[in-house]
């Protein structure tokens, strides 16, 4: 498909529009694809990554990582080295609810993930972030399928990697689970660090 001539803005919203009417994954096709303007700039500093929209959090809100307890650890992570909405953007792996019978969250599946990657792919190819990163195994999984890495998250979190010609960062998803079970909040803060570190290896302003 030729761009030219497009803006990025309308070559987003176009991506965004075909995301909405997407009916690749049978267990989603009553969902809305997660995928607008409020997602962060279209000229991002650093593109972040997670799984998928939650059921009380994005899925309801449209803005990824608002509404429940992830979003309020999100905000906190980002405050904690002085990175703003305004200068990211955020998707997921799978832009649509996946959810069990019962109506609570669930995984997306590896064929869901692979149903998707193509938006994921065109959206990292749209907003050329320098700096991804993933949160969490999903969506370090996920990005194998723009290129293939074998990086592991416990192995590799918050270490700054080559992947895609930028710069890859592993980190943990802050769900209220994951800060119990696997990575606390404290600890995920000093693993934002890393974030910084890359942002001043290719010569960003600094944070405030």
């Amino acid at each position: 498909m030729s761009h030219l001539g497009e803006t990025r803005e309308e070559r987003f919203a176009a991506l965004a529009a075909e995301a909405s009417s997407c009916l690749r994954c049978e267990r989603m096709r009553e969902r809305v694809a997660v995928l607008g303007p409020r997602h962060g700039t279209l000229r991002p500093r650093v593109l972040f990554l997670a799984e998928a929209p939650g059921r009380n959090g994005a899925d309801r809100t449209r803005i990824p990582f608002s509404g429940d307890k992830s979003g309020e650890n999100f905000e906190a992570l980002l405050s904690s080295i002085g990175l703003r909405r305004d200068e990211i953007f955020i998707t997921n792996s799978v832009l649509c609810s996946p959810r069990k019978a019962s109506g609570a969250n669930d995984k997306p599946t590896l064929g869901e993930i692979r149903n998707c990657s193509d938006f994921l792919r065109r959206q990292v190819e749209l907003l050329d972030p320098p700096i991804v990163v993933t949160l969490g195994a999903v969506a370090l999984a996920a990005i194998k399928r723009i290129e293939s890495h074998s990086f592991q998250l416990q192995e590799h979190a918050a270490r700054i990697l080559p992947w895609h010609g930028r710069r890859l960062i592993p980190l943990y998803h802050p769900s209220p689970q994951v800060l119990i079970t696997s990575r606390s909040l404290a600890a995920q803060m000093e693993d934002y660090r890393s974030i910084r570190a890359a942002l001043a290896e290719i010569g960003a302003a600094p944070l405030k």
